[in-house]
Formats: structure tokens, sequence, C-alpha cells
């Protein structure tokens, strides 16, 4: 069976590599073979802080350095990152490999020639109007995470809002919200990329 690729996309900080890092030991518990590819504008930070975590073997992490335009390794000019996909294919045959796309704006969106399914992830700090402005990444990602709603009452943010404004912008499409400092919602995220992307890989 081949590989699945799974895209991770969202704004600096809403906590990309943070579901990276909280997703991998749920992977190793179900069976699920799994390598990483992490985009950096300018170095591979992101890479070296997967790696140095102990979740996976040090060699299943490639870092790949984006630019100054992230949208574009994921998107217009993907080869790069199909490079570093066809390297981890050959070299460890994984089920899934998570592409963490660089720190981008709500526009980002993932190539169907790089990804099989992505994640778009928000987080309440970066305000409650967020699904309102209608990004593409909140639109069209197969699924949305909204992050860090333990930070809601701190930072003025109307979670209820937020629900309501996403229930809108995505009548059709599923979306979840998490406290991945904490681990809260992860199991969901889990769960519906499963149903959604890994059906066949895996512990049945």
């Amino acid at each position: 069976m081949s590989v699945v690729r799974l895209g991770i996309g969202g704004p600096v900080g809403s906590g990309k590599t943070r579901i990276v890092e909280r997703l991998l030991p749920i992977f190793a518990e179900e069976g699920i073979s799994t390598a990483v590819i992490t985009n950096d504008l300018v170095t591979r930070e992101d890479a070296e802080r997967v790696r140095r975590s102990g979740l996976i073997d040090p060699d299943r992490v490639l870092g790949v350095e984006s630019g100054a335009c992230p949208h574009t390794a994921i998107r217009e000019d993907p080869s790069v990152n199909i490079e570093a996909v066809e390297w981890l294919e050959r070299r460890f045959q994984p089920d899934v490999i998570l592409i963490e796309s660089g720190g981008d704006n709500l526009a980002a969106t993932f190539s169907s020639e790089l990804v099989d399914w992505w994640m778009f992830v928000i987080d309440v700090a970066g305000g409650d109007d967020i699904p309102r402005k209608r990004g593409l990444g909140v639109l069209r990602a197969d699924l949305l995470v909204v992050n860090k709603i333990d930070l809601a009452p701190h930072v003025d943010a109307d979670l209820d809002r937020i629900r309501a404004d996403v229930a809108i912008a995505r009548p059709n499409r599923p979306s979840l919200f998490t406290d991945l400092r904490r681990g809260e919602g992860v199991r969901a995220v889990f769960e519906e990329l499963r149903r959604s992307a890994l059906f066949g890989h895996g512990r049945t």
C-alpha cells in the first residue's frame, strides 16, 4: 500500500509542530510507520526540534528551507518537498509522511501533487475573527484545527463565537478544537485523519 502524505499548515505559532509531536506517539501505538518533513523559512529549526523530541528515529525527519514564500514550497512549486517525500519513501517505506508547512498566512493551501489530505491549524490567540475572514486554509482544508482554546479567556476571544463562525465557514467539513499543550483533543484529530485518510493502515 502506498504512503499517505498528510499536510499540516497554518500561521506561525499556531501549533503545527506541537501537533506533529502529539500525533507521533499515537501513530506508533497504532502500528503506523511514520516519517516527517518540516518547512522553515531559512533554518531547519522545526526539524531539529522533532529530532530532539525522542518521539521518532531522527533519520526519519527531514528539514526543508522553503525561503521567504513558504506557500510556494507546498503549492506553486512543491518540487523540493516532493523530492524529500521520495527519498523517505525509498529509504524507510513509511505508511505515513507528515509534511508541516512553514508558518504562513490564512491563504496557504497544499498542492494535490504533494499531499493526499491536509489540516489547517489556527489558534484563538490570533483573534476570534479568523474564521470570519474566510481564508483559503480555513475554507479548503480537509480538517480545521482550532488550537489553544485554553487561552480564550486570557485574550478576550469568544470561543462560542468562533465555534459558530467555523460552522458557517465549513458547513460540510470537519473542525476540531484543541489544547495541544495539554494534549486535549489530539486523539480526536487522529481519529478524524484515520477515518478520512488512513483507511487500511495500522491496527483495525
